[in-house]
């Protein structure tokens, strides 16, 4: 006992995350498991359930079996759970029973925490954690109420089920919908595609929850004085705006010309924002041109922010690459972004960064279409949903088998927390050598 507590004192920020990440996962596919947490009683195959989990805890929302009519009552409870859980982070939940408690936070215990936020440092962690946890609970509050009547004018009672469902799934970023019936599955909110309520309080919610818990903060410091906001809010804030309104404006143009007006704005911006990285859809997405299906793939390869409910390669990591390339198009040897140099580990954080996200989306693809038989633009749409924990999907992923299942789960997990989070946990112990081998020029390009 006394060196697995050696041994426990040892586990870096990073191995404490991604054990943290795959505890709950497991304990979500083994309660999912069980006959309760089904609609006929009966047990879940356990790949299935696993599946189901890790979409869940990795806020994905791709499934293999449809919520609202599969999952009983109990089951949907668990998912909601383990998407709440998985949006704020399984540290930052912890953090937030530890200071309910009473409990004093170690050094350890913070540094953690700041790593598992993307806090640039370990002072007011605290602070910022409850804040995190008071604001989330309370944004999660408003959007179900304002979706609360058009949900019960629907649905009756059921409606209040529902609102606060989707309410946590979309700020979390999840993309999980319980609208599901025997005669249509997998609906996500088509049915509500004209509604403004829902589309509207569905689409903030997708956003708030995706520009980062430390942007918050900024904005709450700084309120409307953008000047004096960090220079990364200034950078996600300004690439969010940009990730949203153009693309928008390419669906508008080019895809959903045949919709009345107010329908065709609501749809545009819907399918712009949900691909980083929420899951629902208005639209049919089978039904998208290749070029608008190619465009979404992009959007949910960047995804969110540091420090937030989504995934991808994060909104900075594609902001620091432009930065880079136009440094090297105007010859200079810093890139710059809002007047501030930035350095070089970002630089080469973000280029190893895409390489993998490239890697992993385009590998996971290819073996699926191999195993599956399946066209390789339908894979690519699903291996970039799942490594970008974004959850939509062209209506192949209930069909897959155990090995595309297996691949689609550890895509959904690397996605979550993070390439460069397992190769540092896997790396913790290897020394490092400070001697230097002899430059030697190579020409690129």
């Amino acid at each position: 006992m006394a060196e697995l507590l050696h041994k426990r004192r040892h586990l870096t920020s990073f191995q404490i995350i991604i054990l943290g990440f795959a505890a709950l996962v497991l304990a979500g596919a083994l309660i999912l498991m069980l006959p309760v947490s089904s609609r006929n009683g009966q047990v879940t195959p356990f790949n299935e359930a696993l599946f189901t989990s890790t979409s869940a805890a990795c806020v994905t929302g791709l499934i293999v079996q449809d919520t609202a009519t599969y999952w009983s009552a109990f089951g949907q409870a668990v998912i909601i759970i383990l998407i709440q859980i998985g949006g704020l982070g399984v540290v930052t939940v912890a953090a937030s029973f530890a200071l309910l408690s009473g409990r004093k936070i170690s050094l350890m215990q913070r540094s953690t925490m700041q790593e598992a936020i993307s806090a640039p440092g370990i002072g007011g962690i605290v602070r910022l954690t409850g804040f995190i946890i008071r604001t989330t609970f309370i944004i999660e509050l408003l959007g179900a109420i304002v979706m609360m009547p058009v949900y019960c004018q629907d649905f009756g009672a059921k409606g209040i089920w529902m609102a606060v469902f989707h309410s946590i799934s979309a700020f979390c970023n999840a993309g999980f919908d319980v609208m599901g019936t025997p005669d249509s599955l997998y609906p996500s909110l088509t049915s509500y595609i004209d509604n403004p309520t829902v589309n509207i309080t569905i689409m903030l919610l997708i956003v708030i929850g995706g520009i980062g818990f430390l942007t918050w903060d900024d904005i709450r410091t700084n309120k409307h004085h953008f000047k004096h906001y960090r220079m990364q809010s200034k950078v996600i804030l300004i690439t969010t705006a940009l990730l949203i309104i153009v693309p928008a404006a390419y669906f508008y143009f080019c895809e959903f010309t045949d919709m009345s007006e107010g329908k065709r704005i609501l749809c545009s911006f819907f399918q712009s924002i949900t691909p980083r990285t929420a899951g629902f859809n208005t639209a049919n997405l089978s039904a998208m041109s290749s070029a608008s299906q190619a465009v979404m793939i992009v959007l949910m390869l960047i995804g969110g922010s540091p420090g937030s409910t989504a995934g991808g390669v994060k909104t900075t990591t594609i902001a620091v690459l432009f930065a880079n390339a136009f440094a090297v198009f105007r010859r200079k040897n810093d890139p710059q972004l809002f007047g501030r140099r930035i350095e070089c580990g970002a630089i080469k954080n973000a280029i190893t960064i895409v390489m993998m996200y490239v890697i992993l989306f385009f590998g996971g693809a290819l073996i699926i279409s191999t195993v599956e038989g399946l066209p390789m633009g339908a894979c690519l749409y699903e291996t970039a949903s799942a490594v970008g924990t974004v959850g939509l999907t062209l209506g192949i992923t209930p069909e897959l088998g155990v090995i595309s299942q297996v691949i689609l789960i550890s895509l959904m997990f690397l996605g979550r927390v993070g390439g460069l989070t397992l190769i540092y946990a896997a790396l913790s112990g290897a020394n490092k050598n400070l001697s230097k081998l002899p430059q030697e020029k190579i020409t690129v390009g």
